[in-house]
């Protein structure tokens, strides 16, 4: 009687515990590194819209992401990741000074999202300068839990979450964009240090020059990613939390515990994807591009590292996100080389099953050249492959 009541109690806790997942709103992580829609296990593949928001926030007269949403959501794009924040210190003056409107730009932002059907994956602190240049410290602060950095990041989060967190469109929360990229660098002070310093644009709000405290640590950066996941969790009980990193370094362990540059071992590697998604962080964030064809003496293989990390994110029992994904060649944009390979990486995400990711990037015209997406464009084709491809992984979980 007794193993007959544990076993029906279990059983009503499994219960309550998937109708809360349903209920709840946006994304949560499941079992065995999946992600949660609605309580039922989902995969969908986005697009980056770099600048929905902060086109508005630099020219308040601009909606044109109320037609961006339209467009993508006619090619059936589930979701986009974006910079909900400003990017240069400059940027944010409106919301020191005029909270209200600030927060109305970004209401039509969330609104069209909502209107459209489009999940929202907001980076609220995309740039790793512009919350200290804004608040007059250097860059170190952020590794300060008692700093006006810290300060203002969780006043900004709060802020922000408690706006939107009922909104159906919020899928999940982001710290910033790639806060790791330059973390640790072991000859940052000596080879080149105004290359590894954070850029400088005066006329921003930026200072004149940077310090060696402006170089990323990944200590400091951690202990961000820590606090931020915290404060949003103070505020959304449920939702998916990351925050927005690259693929960590072949050698970030080494740049970390030992200023080499020697490659990093598989237990390095899983110590690096731990040490920079600390609970109540949720899901782990990496980007991927490729460079076609191997040339100049300059060779990205993070799509080929994507198998690892997708092994040591499960080990973590944590859902992965590739928040940026393109290729980047010499051939043309809409040629049977780029088609291919733009394929073969849709492919590879569906044979490790990663749950979500976003290539890179919507309507972002000073890319043309490089990433940008229209619906006019060259690259037009990418949207269409996305929309087929998220069609295959609907049938694939079925009704």
């Amino acid at each position: 009687m007794k193993t007959s009541f544990t076993l029906a109690f279990i059983f009503c806790g499994l219960l309550l515990g998937v109708s809360r997942a349903a209920e709840a709103p946006g994304l949560q992580p499941g079992p065995n590194g999946t992600v949660l829609k609605e309580g039922k296990p989902y995969r969908g593949v986005g697009i980056n819209y770099f600048d929905c928001f902060y086109r508005t926030l630099k020219n308040n007269s601009d909606t044109s992401y109320e037609e961006g949403f339209r467009t993508l959501a006619g090619y059936k794009i589930p979701f986009v990741r974006f910079c909900a924040c400003g990017f240069w210190p400059k940027n944010m003056q409106l919301y020191l000074e005029d909270r209200e409107k600030y927060f109305r730009l970004l209401d039509g932002v969330v609104r069209a999202a909502e209107k459209n059907n489009i999940g929202l994956i907001p980076s609220l602190f995309w740039f790793n300068c512009c919350v200290p240049d804004l608040v007059g410290e250097p860059c170190d602060q952020w590794g300060n839990p008692d700093s006006k950095t810290i300060a203002f990041m969780r006043q900004y989060v709060h802020e922000v979450v408690t706006r939107y967190h009922h909104s159906p469109a919020i899928w999940a929360w982001e710290f910033g964009n790639e806060y790791d990229s330059y973390a640790d660098l072991p000859n940052a002070d000596t080879y080149l240090p105004s290359h590894h310093l954070p850029k400088t644009e005066p006329k921003q709000g930026t200072p004149a020059k940077r310090t060696p405290r402006d170089y990323p640590k990944m200590a400091n950066i951690t202990l961000a990613f820590r606090e931020f996941a915290k404060a949003v969790r103070r505020d959304d009980p449920s939702r998916l939390i990351e925050n927005g990193c690259s693929i960590i370094r072949k050698n970030a362990w080494h740049f970390y515990k030992e200023k080499s540059f020697a490659n990093d071992t598989p237990e390095q590697f899983q110590f690096m994807l731990e040490l920079t998604t600390p609970d109540p962080m949720n899901m782990v964030s990496v980007h991927c591009y490729q460079d076609l064809p191997k040339a100049k003496g300059f060779w990205r293989d993070e799509q080929d590292r994507l198998d690892d990390a997708v092994a040591a994110a499960r080990k973590m029992g944590k859902p992965i996100y590739v928040g940026e994904f393109q290729y980047i060649n010499d051939y043309a944009p809409d040629s049977a080389e780029a088609r291919k390979s733009f394929l073969a990486f849709l492919d590879k995400l569906d044979r490790l099953h990663v749950p979500l990711a976003s290539v890179w990037n919507y309507d972002l015209p000073a890319q043309e050249a490089t990433h940008n997406i229209s619906a006019t464009n060259p690259r037009a084709w990418e949207l269409q492959l996305l929309r087929e491809h998220n069609e295959k992984l609907s049938r694939a979980s079925g009704p």
